[in-house]
């Protein structure tokens, strides 16, 4: 029994094409256009992939991308014409699995890079994979020259991920901080420079990162008043006691480095130049309270 055109027609009719916008179908590129693609997905017609919707970013051609014959999958962006063709877009689909990867840095705190594409009277904007982010001015490394970092590349963390608004804020300051952290270990002499005091203990920034002098760990003796020791801007060697990564915390002492009680209260200055060669003693009487292990 022959099948002809007309009966191939009739078939085509009956069956049930459920093509919706935003469907994810998959498809085989099967010709190049001047104005896009031309995708065999299976349906009465073949769907066309618009020029502005093949690709998330610069390309060079539509051979290097989406070779003919090569199946992937697309997003439905507009549903079936009164030929029975879709549109799609690879784009958009890009799109979306950007912002799902985007929130799985932020749950896990990973960090990305990204390029600065602007300045504005807040921050910078940068482009993330094809995707607009926002870099506020208080969590840049360097505050000072934004126009210079036109261009530049920065190393980032996810602060905020909000695809329904499409808003996009990251963080140079904490990526930068993560990474001295990792740097860090407990029972090591840095050296840093104050920038707050507070009653309860002094805040020393060193090497993008900021620790806590509290007030009971500046000396062995009582600590009447902070601010008869230290100024902001002041230079400060302390030793690091805990070192929390998870919650980004890091505890200073300078009691530590005391050769006897009251030391830093009396001769804060000869402590601080003879810091590097009082270590040694420092870690041994760590080990042997447990707070080193060797």
């Amino acid at each position: 029994m022959s099948f002809s055109s007309d009966d191939f027609a009739k078939a085509l009719e009956q069956h049930d094409y459920t093509f919706q916008r935003g469907q994810t179908v998959r498809g085989k590129v099967a010709v190049h256009d001047t104005d896009g693609v031309y995708v065999d997905v299976g349906g009465k017609a073949t769907a066309f992939l618009p020029a502005d919707e093949v690709w998330l970013g610069s390309y060079k051609s539509l051979d290097e991308i989406l070779p003919i014959g090569e199946e992937r999958e697309f997003l439905i962006i507009r549903e079936q014409n009164a030929d029975g063709q879709v549109t799609l877009s690879v784009r958009q689909l890009q799109i979306q699995h950007r912002w799902d990867e985007l929130q799985e840095f932020l749950d896990e705190g990973r960090t990305t890079q990204v390029r600065v594409s602007g300045v504005n009277k807040g921050g910078l904007n940068v482009d993330v994979d094809g995707l607009r982010g926002f870099v506020p001015r208080s969590h840049l490394v360097d505050k000072g020259n934004l126009e210079g970092l036109v261009g530049r590349f920065l190393t980032v963390t996810v602060l905020e991920v909000d695809r329904d608004r499409r808003r996009l804020v990251l963080s140079e300051r904490v990526a930068a901080r993560a990474a001295s952290l990792g740097r860090l270990a407990l029972g090591q002499l840095v050296e840093g420079r104050v920038v707050g005091i507070k009653p309860f203990g002094v805040f020393v920034e060193f090497e993008g990162t900021t620790g806590l002098l509290h007030i009971n760990q500046v000396s062995k003796n009582f600590v009447e008043s902070l601010t008869t020791l230290f100024m902001v801007g002041q230079d400060v060697k302390a030793v690091i006691l805990d070192l929390d990564t998870v919650k980004k915390r890091i505890a200073l002492s300078t009691k530590v480095l005391e050769n006897y009680p009251g030391e830093m209260l009396e001769k804060p200055a000869e402590v601080m130049r003879e810091a590097d060669d009082r270590m040694e003693k420092v870690r041994q009487a760590l080990l042997q309270e447990g707070l080193l292990v060797d």
